[in-house]
């Protein structure tokens, strides 16, 4: 009786949970293609997202050890070994900042811009072959908020 209570307030019924198994298992699903791919270069998905940042990160601004630690949600001092590892695989550079010498800025190396461009190939084609269930997904959740569900 509670359940039921709990998800009519809600307003949620098997469809909605069905919907969002299926959006989780198809996130699941990319993210377990994104950890092989990233792997099959040596590197992990926490790499990977790493060279993303600092491959779109906007051009002339540098990018410090603190902003990549912020993009990717972790520790500065997580961040400096990941950098670390990163710089012994050839795959970044750390310069020091001309405006101030006590920060170190980021760069993917020639090599790093090579590993990151094969990836995000590899991401972009998989994302094209998911996108249509994500598109349905997402038009579904909009139509039931303009209906005034869920």
């Amino acid at each position: 009786m509670l359940l039921r209570r709990a998800e009519k307030r809600f307003k949620l019924a098997t469809r909605d949970y069905a919907q969002l198994a299926s959006f989780r298992h198809a996130l699941r699903g990319f993210l377990r293609f994104s950890e092989t791919a990233a792997a099959r270069e040596g590197l992990t998905s926490q790499h990977y997202q790493a060279m993303l940042i600092l491959r779109g990160w906007p051009d002339g601004e540098p990018v410090t050890i603190i902003d990549l630690a912020q993009q990717l949600l972790i520790k500065h001092n997580s961040a400096v070994g990941l950098v670390d590892r990163l710089a012994s695989e050839g795959l970044v550079v750390r310069e020091r900042s001309i405006l101030d010498r006590r920060k170190v800025e980021l760069r993917l190396s020639p090599k790093g811009r090579q590993v990151l461009a094969r990836l995000a190939a590899m991401h972009r084609r998989e994302l094209r072959r998911i996108g249509p269930v994500m598109k349905r997904f997402f038009a579904d959740i909009g139509e039931e908020s303009d209906r005034g569900g869920g």
